[in-house]
């Protein structure tokens, strides 16, 4: 059973929600505003991080002048490791005769030679790369030995060195600048974020995210959100993209499925924009004026001038594409994936190659054994839930088995066998568990990978409430989530499905 803490939170947030569902019902508005809202004013936002205190990075960015559609860039520190060697590449034998000059060291030819070590304690320091003939500096050599470690190589930057080492803020195997620019107070201190220029930068998958708040509360910069978003940074290390999508009553469907589309066309738009500036940019040639020239559209895009997006452009590898989706989030995971998979070639160079359903919103008329025996279960009963759907669906519209709600019912296309891989999560205390299982059987049925992991104890949203609720099975539920994912994104393949 639910610990006593999940049980009497679990009341007062029931009381709460259903509360604020009725008011909102009594005061809908009489015509849609298109441009919407995406948080409410009683939600607990997290202010952005752009520098790696913490091991993650983050930006918002507002993407739609329309609406008020935005995402926010989660990018973990491991983007600053060098690059991975392409597994289809033999490496090269180093004479081991040979001592490289000083000239050569200063040029960077024989350090490019040099194979990159996966399982290192430490990186150099910043005044072993400047000056190869100074001694090691040993209290910078050994802050930087207790840099956080990760399954693909060793931590990149450490703030208080990059502090120590100028105004560059460099990483291990990436030249990488901040942004200096005064702060809004006039106290004079330097904002830094990092900034990468374009070149040999690592490349990590990106994992599109959907949050939950039942269609009417919730948002992407959500403290609960943005815990979450940086634990599954880290863990699967991969960019996480959380989605800002406009909420009901002010936009009802489908504002938040065509919200999760837009986000995935300019996820494309991106990776087709940063091609076409490396091809300008490799036939330019590079030099000090290029290197200048970057930085400033670098600052342009921070008041949202440019077009491209510095980070994504530098590190998001969109052929490997995973879809994320947390409760009323995953329905909006799902519809984007049967879309992806109905536009086929026309997102290239985008490829979604899996999704991961985190207890779904699904309902349907006939109910199952869970929504009769579970109906008044913790924190979402289904009454509750009832309202939601009424402020999400428009009135002429409403219907438990509308395509938004039931993902079982017939001739809802594409065919199931030409889904992504799937993950689906549920908790046992939770009423909409059965649909969430029958739709993964479904797809097993047609030989899709659909397998479904469930927590015994947990409830709705325990994976992302953990720093409300304490939930044990949080961390353990988003370990298994990376140990899955990587089996699809990672270049070495099935290699992670122990």
């Amino acid at each position: 059973m639910p610990s006593v803490t999940v049980k009497l939170y679990s009341v007062f947030f029931k009381l709460l929600l259903k509360h604020r569902l009725q008011n909102r019902i009594q005061s809908q508005p009489d015509d849609s505003d298109p441009f919407g809202v995406t948080s409410r004013p009683e939600e607990s936002v997290a202010a952005v991080n752009p520098s790696f205190a913490d091991g993650v990075a983050t930006k918002d960015i507002h993407i739609d002048p329309f609406t008020s559609l935005s995402v926010r860039i989660f990018l973990p520190e491991s983007a600053l490791s060098p690059p991975e060697p392409d597994p289809k590449s033999q490496p090269q034998p180093r004479p081991r005769a040979r001592i490289p000059s000083r000239a050569a060291d200063l040029n960077g030819n024989s350090q490019g030679n040099q194979p990159s070590r996966r399982h290192s304690y430490g990186t150099p320091t910043a005044a072993a790369r400047d000056d190869p003939g100074k001694p090691p500096n040993l209290e910078e050599s050994s802050q930087l030995s207790l840099g956080r470690r990760n399954s693909f190589g060793s931590s990149a930057t450490d703030p208080h060195n990059a502090k120590l080492n100028g105004n560059h803020f460099r990483g291990f195997g990436n030249d990488a600048e901040s942004l200096s620019l005064r702060s809004s107070d006039g106290g004079g201190l330097p904002y830094r974020g990092y900034s990468p220029l374009m070149g040999n930068a690592r490349k990590l998958p990106v994992m599109l995210q959907f949050h939950g708040g039942g269609w009417v509360s919730g948002s992407n910069d959500s403290v609960v959100n943005d815990v979450f978003c940086r634990r599954m940074a880290k863990l699967c290390d991969v960019i996480v993209v959380a989605v800002g999508y406009r909420l009901a009553p002010e936009n009802k469907y489908p504002a938040a499925f065509e919200d999760g589309m837009k986000v995935l066309n300019w996820l494309a738009k991106q990776a087709n924009l940063a091609e076409c500036s490396k091809s300008m940019g490799s036939s330019r040639g590079v030099t000090t004026e290029s290197k200048k020239s970057d930085l400033h559209r670098n600052i342009v895009d921070t008041f949202g001038a440019q077009m491209v997006e510095p980070w994504l452009a530098a590190h998001g590898d969109l052929s490997r594409c995973v879809l994320l989706g947390v409760s009323c989030g995953a329905n909006i995971a799902d519809y984007v994936a049967r879309k992806a998979v109905e536009a086929g070639r026309l997102l290239d160079p985008i490829k979604v190659v899996a999704q991961v359903l985190l207890y779904p919103f699904f309902m349907g008329s006939v109910p199952t054994h869970s929504e009769i025996k579970l109906a008044n279960s913790y924190f979402y009963d289904k009454d509750t839930c009832l309202l939601a759907w009424k402020l999400f669906l428009p009135e002429e519209e409403f219907s438990l088995d509308h395509p938004a709600a039931n993902p079982l019912i017939p001739g809802r296309g594409p065919p199931l066998k030409l889904m992504p891989p799937t993950l689906t999560v549920v908790a046992e205390h939770d009423w909409m568990r059965d649909r969430a299982i029958a739709y993964s059987e479904e797809l097993r049925k047609v030989n899709v990978d659909a397998p479904v992991y469930d927590y015994k104890d947990a409830v709705h949203e325990f994976a992302t409430l953990d720093m409300l609720i304490k939930a044990p099975q949080a961390q353990a539920c988003a370990e298994d989530i990376a140990i899955w994912v990587k089996k699809y994104i990672s270049f070495r393949g099935h290699e992670f499905s122990y």
